[in-house]
């Protein structure tokens, strides 16, 4: 199914805004972006929004970079904050910097951050890291057999820390390796798998 989230209205005053980072080439994938693979019909970068809608972040920030002409032609993503990555053949830690960066203009007090090229990863995974949220401190992960994964969720007072460490394809990694005793773990091993789109063989887990 869709997610019905065209109509969804956006509270720009909610805590919590959602970041998804849609900007990979897809290297590996014969240099096919993976914010324009077809999922359920659509782009998948559509699903993805929808996913954060449809788990309880309404207003939501989309970094693109590989073909973003043609995703913004192509894909419908009504309310939503494009945001451009000029650098984001240097990885995802470039589109987290842009997304972040994007956000510290507006009241937001926490972003929950997706990764487009994980359809595994559904609404209830969603609800429950956003349910995680107290203060602009927080720190949630998403958790698979005690594993940390996405979705993730960074209070406001970590953005600074994390823009400065977030290089190449490490995200955030680094800046919650030293932080790990702050994070909330949430398990959602039980709602959803955290498998990536990343070589011809992923492109199974996706549906016509």
């Amino acid at each position: 199914m869709l997610y019905a989230f065209g109509m969804a209205h956006t509270r720009n005053n909610a805590p919590v805004a959602g970041l998804l980072l849609a900007a990979g080439g897809g290297r590996r994938l014969g240099g096919r972006p993976k914010a324009l693979l077809t999922h359920r019909g659509r782009p998948l970068v559509e699903h993805a929004v929808g996913v954060l809608r449809a788990g309880g972040v309404e207003r939501v920030h989309v970094v693109l970079g590989a073909q973003a002409d043609d995703v913004r032609e192509r894909a419908s993503l009504p309310g939503c904050v494009l945001v451009d990555n000029p650098d984001w053949a240097d990885g995802m830690g470039s589109s987290l910097r842009a997304g972040l960066a994007s956000l510290v203009r507006t009241d937001a007090r926490a972003v929950l951050v997706c990764l487009v090229d994980q359809p595994g990863i559904g609404p209830e995974a969603v609800a429950r890291v956003l349910a995680g949220y107290r203060d602009g401190t927080s720190l949630v992960t998403a958790t698979y057999d005690g594993v940390r994964g996405h979705p993730t969720l960074f209070g406001r007072e970590h953005w600074a820390g994390i823009t400065r460490s977030a290089t190449g394809d490490r995200g955030a990694r680094a800046y919650l390796k030293e932080h790990a005793d702050g994070i909330t773990p949430v398990e959602c091993g039980d709602v959803a798998q955290p498998y990536d789109i990343d070589t011809e063989a992923d492109l199974a887990h996706l549906e016509p």
